[in-house]
This record gives structure tokens, sequence and C-alpha cells, in this order.
């Protein structure tokens, strides 16, 4: 985890790569492009034809760029020049815009489910804000979530606990080389937890007692007590967040933990607003 995410100074939109492909994801998706779809085509030449390979990189020419076909780099009449092609597609796609590399890999995923499945991989460990879904390119981090963990992560000395709690269950999510989905859902509903207690003024106090001395306050609603009331049971029970480990529980996952951070961040934002925090 670098230095400038770990003190929240890189965008809560860069962390999550939204609208944004960082070196790290475009070498990755590269890497897969080259491994999982132009390395994977049958080398096989019939005579003064192209190979496989030839031809794939002659339908992404025309096809996805929409240039003439005799424009391709040849060898000689009607031979592709697979080096040339592959080295033009190269300089393109690290030159491309963000929504221009999706793009490609979209056109790409319509064509191979195995690069799909292997981009998608790329895709979690780089915590990009896309996944690849029935051969599209989707959206799962939304603008609307990026701006909820953004606004309910905004300094403020009242709540210096509850932002230590959220950078946390960030820096665990959004951790490429080792993410830990488990304790950032830890981190996310204690960060509920604290503001709760601190709105509640019982430092020492218990979640359920906190929401209940909120409700005194600000008339929480009652299906959103029972409702945070219920994920916090979740967090006892589920996966050994908040508990050891049992033989039964089952592994948290990117979206699990996603979710959490943003729902959790939501919360916040409602009862800061709420209690003028």
């Amino acid at each position: 985890m670098r230095f400038s995410q770990r003190i929240g100074k890189r965008p809560v939109k860069t962390v999550l790569q939204v609208e944004s492909i960082d070196d790290d994801l475009k070498n990755r998706l590269w890497n897969e492009i080259l491994q999982s779809v132009f390395n994977r085509l049958s080398e096989t030449r019939d005579f003064k034809k192209n190979s496989a390979k030839g031809k794939f990189l002659l339908l992404i020419w025309k096809e996805f760029f929409g240039f003439a076909i005799d424009k391709i780099p040849q060898l000689s009449t009607d031979i592709v020049s697979e080096h040339h092609t592959i080295q033009f597609i190269r300089v393109w796609f690290f030159k491309a815009e963000w929504f221009e590399i999706y793009d490609f890999i979209e056109f790409l995923a319509e064509l191979s489910h195995d690069f799909a499945q292997s981009c998608n991989e790329a895709l979690e460990k780089e915590v990009a804000g896309y996944r690849i879904i029935n051969g599209k390119v989707v959206q799962i981090t939304s603008e609307e979530e990026v701006q909820e963990i953004e606004e309910a992560l905004v300094d403020n000395d009242q709540l210096k606990s509850v932002n230590t709690h959220l950078r946390a269950a960030l820096d665990f999510l959004a951790d490429k080389k080792n993410p830990d989905y488990r304790n950032s859902i830890k981190e996310s509903i204690s960060a509920v937890e604290s503001i709760s207690l601190k709105i509640g003024e019982n430092p020492n106090g218990k979640f359920a007692d906190a929401l209940t001395a909120i409700d005194k306050k600000i008339q929480l609603h009652g299906s959103l007590k029972k409702a945070f009331m219920a994920l916090y049971g979740y967090t006892s029970d589920a996966g050994g967040i908040r508990h050891a480990l049992s033989d039964e529980d089952v592994t948290p996952t990117f979206e699990d933990a996603k979710f959490m951070l943003v729902t959790c961040s939501a919360f916040i934002n409602y009862l800061k607003a709420k209690a003028s925090l």
C-alpha cells in the first residue's frame, strides 16, 4: 500500500479505478491480450494464406479500428505481418483513453470466453470498477458509490476514529498484492459502530444501545435501525469477520467488502447529516 493511499491523498475514484486505468492495470490487461488471445491462436498456415493469428488481426484491423484492409502491415500480398500489426495495436493501446481500452477489451471478450475470464481476474486484482459479464464490460462501482465513500472520508475532527476505520476498510479492499476482504468488512462496520457510540454519547456502550440512543435524538427509522442491526449481526456470524473462524465460514469476496464499505459510508453520511456533525 502506497504512502499516498494510506494517508488518504489518493482519490477514492483512483483507488477503485473508476473512469481510469493505471499503469499496473494497463500492463496486466495487455499481458492477458497477448497470453489469452494472440498467443493461443494456431500458428498453422496454408500456402500463401494468413495464419489464424493473421486472420484474427485482420478482423481487429477492419472491424474494431475500421481501417482499410489494404493498409494493414503486410509481409507480402495477402499475408499480414503479425509482428508489425501487434506492435501497431500495442502503441495504440498504451496511448488510448481508459474508455477506448475497455472498448477493445469488450471487442475481444465477445470473441473469446477464456479471455473474458482471465481478464476479470486481472480487473479484480487491480481493483478496477468494471467486470466483463456476458461479453460486455459492466461498471460495478458507480459514481454514486464513490461519492458516498469520499463524503464519509471528509476530514472531521469530531470523527477521527470513524475516518480511521473507513480508511482502513478502503486500504484492505484496495490492496492489490494482498486484499483482505474480511478485515475490510470489519473496519467498515467498526466505523458505523464508532459514529453511533459518538452520537449516542456512550463510548463504552454496545451498538444496539447506541442505536437506541440515536433514535431518541434524531428519530432513526425503525426499519433502518433493524437493517443495521442485521448487518452488524452478519459481521458476527459470517466468515469469522468479528470473531474466530469456523470450518463452515464462507470467505468474503470483493463484492461483499465493497457492498459493506459503500453501505456503511452511506449510513455514516446519513447520521452525520441528521446529527449535524
